[in-house]
């Protein structure tokens, strides 16, 4: 069961190192995505890339996975109010925001289900 449990964590965060790379290599390609009142779109894609890379680390290799995941789920959240939820007003990205929508929600919930699970397994450590 442990191996079943660690080959999830590590499907879970692996994509999100690839999304992390992607906001260095399609910088054009995500400050289309951003909305006006999101401030310095440039450096502001490149430091959730660092994010969302930092967040996959550290889910990977078990250091500050606790902190990791609920920071990562307060970025999906920023995520969805900023940039799936002004796009539900538009007839032409309505389909794709509100599949990215719930997407972003689903990851969010992982996120807290793994922060929750190893904040759990801290407090029987005794750490």
């Amino acid at each position: 069961m442990k191996n079943l449990t660690t080959f999830g964590r590590v499907l879970f965060a692996l994509p999100f190192g690839i999304f992390g790379l992607n906001h260095f290599f399609m910088i054009d390609f995500y400050t289309g995505m951003l909305t006006s009142f999101v401030p310095g779109s440039g450096f502001t894609i490149l430091l959730t890339g660092i994010a969302l890379i930092a967040a996959s680390i550290s889910i990977i290799i078990k250091r500050y996975i606790k902190l990791s995941c609920i920071l990562l789920a307060v970025l999906l959240l920023i995520f969805i109010l900023t940039i799936h939820m002004p796009k539900l007003s538009s007839e032409h990205d309505k389909m794709f925001a509100l599949v990215a929508l719930l997407k972003d929600t689903a990851l969010m919930g992982g996120a807290l289900m793994i922060a929750g699970i190893y904040q759990k397994s801290e407090q029987e450590a005794g750490i």
